[in-house]
């Protein structure tokens, strides 16, 4: 398999080739050496290897980086080459420790040799890389721990389906679908009330017609989402951000995130200087959108919602 040509989303299968055919290459030094040792094997014989006492399985997990299964099938098969023993802790008889047998510890003085060789053939091949392996796979399983790759798959799959969303500014055609969106959600968690059936019924008239404004999500010309900013005579708050509803269909896909920071920015252009929101504690992953987007928790502020438990505020700088 020519893996320069399939490029670096194919890492995974690269780096199981290659550990193939270390493995096989192991397996020959491991004959070359006569050491009856199994490459799968050696973590725990290396681990064992070095302590003077029995070990649980869980600390030889811990300590190898093994999942507990994979450590229990190693020491089952160790145990029927007579590489190792089991014995019950001195402590808690519950508990069964694993170390090497006397054939073990013979094959720990025995592999020294071989240690210190492939030690060595190894350093010298890494000094001739322009790029250590060995420095770059620490930096990868760094950068592994730090994020998982699905979650940077998934990252970058929001990207590429964001950059085929539109945001325009609410139309005539727009209604039945701000209508729709916005009732699925609050009849889902809530019930309808009369501040809602006001903004629902006649958007032109109680948010566009007094400075207002709503933005609409689409996808070749379907909507996936809408929002408002609601104007406000208010003190302090310039505008109020509302009536953000994502299609179920369109979850996961960052469109709430994209209507959020575009209503920011048109507020933004308006001149504003902080907005308002309220929401419920209810409504975990909106509470989420609205940390990202930066807003913070307030309190004191009347409210037309029964539903309002939570109001937040964003200084748009």
């Amino acid at each position: 398999m020519n893996f320069d040509t399939i490029g670096e989303m194919a890492i995974g299968s690269r780096l199981r080739f290659l550990s193939d055919r270390l493995t096989a290459e192991a397996e020959n030094v491991y004959k070359a050496y006569d050491v009856g040792l199994k490459p799968k094997w050696f973590p725990v014989f290396y681990f064992l290897s070095k302590k003077n006492i029995g070990e649980s399985i869980t600390n030889i997990a811990n300590g190898i980086g093994h999942s507990h299964t994979s450590v229990i099938k190693i020491v089952r098969e160790m145990r029927a080459a007579e590489l190792v023993l089991e014995e019950k802790d001195p402590l808690d008889g519950r508990k069964t420790n694993i170390l090497l047998s006397a054939k073990g510890r013979e094959m720990s003085t025995k592999i020294e040799n071989q240690y210190s060789d492939v030690a060595k053939a190894v350093k010298k091949m890494l000094e001739r890389t322009n790029h250590n392996l060995w420095s770059a796979l620490q930096e990868f399983e760094y950068l592994l721990d730090e994020q998982p790759l699905m979650a940077r798959v998934m990252q970058e799959k929001k990207v590429r389906e964001a950059s085929a969303v539109v945001i325009t500014e609410y139309r005539e055609e727009h209604l039945e679908a701000f209508q729709k969106l916005n009732e699925q959600w609050i009849t889902q968690y809530f019930k309808m009330e009369k501040a809602d059936k006001k903004a629902l019924k006649d958007p032109q008239g109680y948010i566009l017609n007094h400075g207002g404004h709503i933005l609409v999500a689409t996808e070749n010309n379907k909507v996936l989402g809408v929002c408002a900013l609601l104007k406000m005579s208010h003190e302090k708050f310039d505008y109020e951000l509302a009536k953000m509803a994502v299609s179920p269909d369109a979850r996961g896909k960052g469109i709430g995130f994209l209507l959020g920071q575009a209503l920011i920015s048109k507020a933004k252009q308006l001149g504003a200087k902080y907005l308002y929101l309220e929401s419920n504690t209810k409504l975990k992953p909106a509470l989420s959108l609205y940390d990202k987007l930066g807003f913070k928790k307030v309190s004191g502020h009347k409210t037309p919602y029964e539903r309002c438990n939570i109001q937040m505020e964003l200084e748009i700088k």
